[in-house]
């Protein structure tokens, strides 16, 4: 199995999703000692008036971000995937930001640098606190396995109402 798959990162369930946003409270409690969403990792969106999901890190093989940073303020973390962000070299461009394609990177409010969740050091505090359990910890692996099990209920149940 190469080393992309045994990452893990946080990801969300939108079918148990309420948007309660517990996870971005959590998150800047625990990196910033605030409550406030704006300075949290994870951002909480809401598509409609019932459909909510939590965006974080996926820790891309071959980061974009990573790339498209002209200052190369950004490097990847080999053993986890994890991005790192040299707040010295960021002067907060965008460029990352541009360049994620899942929304996971956000502009801090006072620093005017990028930052980008780091997973808690492999204990993500957002997945531990979310009341819904709708965050989990899990490999690219066990996702896809796990969309395809949710496939194929959502097969039968269609074939059960015919």
């Amino acid at each position: 199995m190469s080393r992309i798959h045994a990452r893990k990162f946080v990801s969300d369930d939108p079918d148990k999703c309420v948007g309660c946003s517990v996870c971005e409270y959590i998150c800047s409690f625990e990196k910033e000692k605030t409550f406030n969403p704006l300075k949290s990792r994870i951002r909480v969106v809401r598509l409609d008036t019932t459909i909510n999901m939590s965006v974080a890190c996926r820790l891309c093989e071959d980061a974009p971000c990573v790339a498209a940073c002209p200052r190369d303020a950004l490097r990847q973390s080999e053993e986890t995937g994890v991005i790192i962000v040299d707040e010295d070299k960021c002067n907060g461009c965008g460029w990352c930001i541009e360049a994620c394609d899942y929304g996971a990177i956000m502009l801090h409010p006072d620093k005017k640098v990028v930052f980008i969740c780091d997973t808690c050091d492999g204990k993500p505090k957002c997945v531990e606190w979310c009341p819904e359990e709708a965050l989990s910890f899990i490999t690219k692996d066990v996702l896809a396995q796990k969309s395809r099990i949710s496939a194929v209920k959502k097969l039968f149940y269609e074939a059960l109402k015919t």
